[in-house]
This record gives structure tokens, C-alpha cells and sequence, in this order.
């Protein structure tokens, strides 16, 4: 009788936890194209918490820049994410447009950082070739090696 109690309690709590709330449209609602740029922008900010900064410095928070750049604020954005998020059908497409985006970015990142590594790499290639000052070190020693011939004819026109 217990378990039985126990089942129809557990089994209510769990179907009154299921919600349907679809919220209305804010009257300042971000456009869609606006919005995928804007959560772009905003997952980027995000994500350059963790990375050191030109001044060497981390844990900076750049999303307020984003809201400037997009000229709206964080309240606008908040109710305009959670209208589009109680849309799931509207919310999805947003998402992977987003990611498309995102993925499109990191290819052309990558294939930045691939030039410039080879560019350092190919001036750390030549650097182990080629000595410093090559071109004087020749010289110098060309330089001796003619004192040193000049050296041994004198030596033997005197002798």
C-alpha cells in the first residue's frame, strides 16, 4: 500500500515538473540575424575569459563591449534570449547558424595561425643555417688566410 502511495506521489511531482511556458513577445525584441550575431559575439567574449590578453592580463569580462557594440543592454538581451529560448522550434535554427559561424571563424583562424607559425618557423630555420654575419666572417677570414701566405713567401725570400 505504501509503494503504491509512493508511485502515484512520485509519479504526480514528476508530471507537474513538465512546463509549457511560452513568454510573450518583448516589445524590444532582438531581430533574428541581430540575435545570431549577438550570441556569436557574446559566446567568443565568453570564451576569452580564460586567455591572457595583450597586457598579460585574464578573467576580463568583454560581453559589456559586445552589448555597446550592438548598442542594446543586458535586460534587452536576457528577455529576448529567454522569448526565443521558450521557442525551441525558433531557437534551434539560431543556434546553428551561430555555430556554422563559429566554425567558419575557427577555419579562417586557423589558417592565419598556420602562415604566421610557418613564417616563425622558417626564420628559426634560417637562423641555425646561416650565421651571423656571414658575409664579414668570409672576409676576415680570407683576410688572414692572405696575411698568413704573404707571411710564409716573405719567410722564404729571406731565407
Amino acid at each position: 500500500m505504501k509503494k503504491t502511495i509512493a508511485f502515484f506521489v512520485l509519479a504526480t511531482i514528476l508530471l507537474a515538473c513538465e512546463s509549457n511556458t511560452i513568454y510573450k513577445k518583448p516589445k524590444d525584441l532582438i531581430p533574428k540575424d541581430t540575435m545570431v550575431l549577438l550570441l556569436k559575439d557574446l559566446y567568443v567574449a565568453t570564451a576569452s575569459r580564460g586567455v591572457t590578453n595583450v597586457n598579460q592580463q585574464r578573467k576580463i569580462s568583454y560581453t559589456n563591449l559586445v552589448y555597446e557594440n550592438y548598442k542594446i543592454d543586458s535586460l534587452r538581451f536576457k528577455t529576448s534570449n529567454l522569448y526565443y529560448i521558450s521557442k525551441v522550434d525558433e531557437y534551434k535554427p539560431i543556434i546553428d547558424e551561430v555555430l556554422e559561424l563559429l566554425e567558419k571563424e575557427k577555419v579562417t583562424f586557423e589558417k592565419i595561425k598556420k602562415r604566421k607559425d610557418s613564417i616563425l618557423n622558417d626564420s628559426l630555420r634560417r637562423k641555425k643555417t646561416v650565421p651571423k654575419d656571414k658575409g664579414i666572417l668570409t672576409e676576415k677570414m680570407k683576410f688572414s688566410r692572405d696575411l698568413i701566405k704573404k707571411n710564409r713567401t716573405m719567410k722564404k725570400k729571406s731565407k
